[in-house]
This record gives structure tokens, sequence and C-alpha cells, in this order.
């Protein structure tokens, strides 16, 4: 598969234009990003949580508290999942227009559907600390010790599957209307980045390989 299916929940009545279904597209925003941002509802009231999470080629991983209102949720709603929306997305530039209505922003967003559910199998669960944790340092989870069954039990692994999911991408910086272009206001777009800074240490300790990897391809 090259391209995820366009659906009706991935297909915006407006910037059509700015969707990419490009599988490799998809991947290259979800694994750069760290934050993930779930939205559910429950008895009819809309809910929002930001989640750190991995992905297993053509599924998510994401671990909660497991009593927090989305673990709850999703275990009650059994075999057929919890319906959600998981949103990655990252701000590029600030773009500032010479109207107030053209300011905006580069981004590069993914957003994905579907039912989200509670993986109760140990060595599933095991699997999904690994992917997280190696996502957010890759070849962390080599080094860190492995949850115990206290852990296990205050902590729900959930799973989300890609199969309703597309990018969304703005990139093309300042867009004027031709007659603004003579206007004495100041017009720019400002680059944004996130980059690693030192890393403070618990003790005194010999970085490990990985880490020493992982902080010079900063």
């Amino acid at each position: 598969m090259t391209d995820y299916p366009a659906t009706p929940g991935t297909t915006p009545n407006r910037h059509r234009d700015r969707m990419r279904y490009d599988v490799d597209v998809v991947h290259s925003i979800l694994d750069a990003g760290f934050l993930a941002h779930v939205s559910f509802s429950v008895d009819g009231r809309p809910q929002l949580i930001p989640l750190a999470f991995g992905r297993d080629g053509e599924r998510l991983y994401l671990h909660t508290s497991s009593g927090g209102q989305l673990a709850l949720a999703v275990r009650a709603s059994g075999a057929e999942g919890l319906p959600v929306a998981v949103a990655v997305t990252h701000v590029d530039s600030l773009v500032l227009s010479r109207s107030a209505m053209h300011h905006s922003m580069d981004y590069r967003c993914v957003i994905a559907h579907g039912p989200l559910t509670y993986v109760g199998d140990r060595d599933e669960q095991l699997h999904a600390y690994r992917v997280i944790i190696d996502h957010l340092v890759p070849g962390r989870a080599d080094d860190v010790r492995a949850p115990n069954p206290k852990e296990n039990a205050q902590t729900a692994v959930l799973r989300l599957d890609l199969d309703e999911v597309a990018a969304k991408v703005r990139d093309h910086g300042l867009a004027e209307d031709p007659d603004d272009l003579e206007l004495p206001y100041y017009a720019g777009v400002v680059p944004l980045t996130t980059t690693r800074g030192p890393i403070r240490p618990d003790r005194d300790q010999e970085l490990p390989d990985h880490l020493a990897r992982w902080l010079g391809a900063s």
C-alpha cells in the first residue's frame, strides 16, 4: 500500500490540496512527533487528552492511567472499541501577513480515526511499552527496567489501527492579496524548530551509546 484511501472522515470541505494520503508522509509526521491528542466522548460529553505514543507499522500504541476516563471508556466498549480521533501536529512556522485575516501557520498534521481498543495480552503490552519508549528515544527500551505487575495494573495500553488516516500539510508561507502588497505593514515567515538541549543527568554516569547517538543527531 502506498496511499491510504480517502474517506468522508479524511476528506475536508476546504483546502483539499493540503491533504496527503501517502503512507510515507503520514508515517514520517507520526514518527517525528512526541505527543498525540486523543478526542473521544463519554456520556455525550466531548473529551480530549494528550498522550505519549509509538507507531508499530500500521498500528499506534498509547498508554494512559487505567483508572482514567479514556481507559475506562475503552474497556467498557469491549471488542468493538471506542470511536476516537487521534491527532499529531507539528508547527513549522508562523506566517505574519500584512492582513490580519491572512496570518497563519505552516504545519504538518496527521489525524487518524477509528476504534481504540484495550490491549489485554501481557506479551503485547510489553511490546507496546517498548514501541512507545523507543519512539521517544531509539534504543531506550533496552536500557530501562520493564514494568512490574503493580505498574502494569495502573496503566492501560491502548491500540489504534491506521485504517482511516490522512495528513494535512500547509507549507507555502505567505499568501497575500495582490491589493495588499504595497501596504506599509511588515510581512514575513518565522520558522520554528524543536531542538534537543544539553542533557541534565540524574547523577554522574557514562552516557549510553543509544543516547549519545540520539543527542548527537540533533
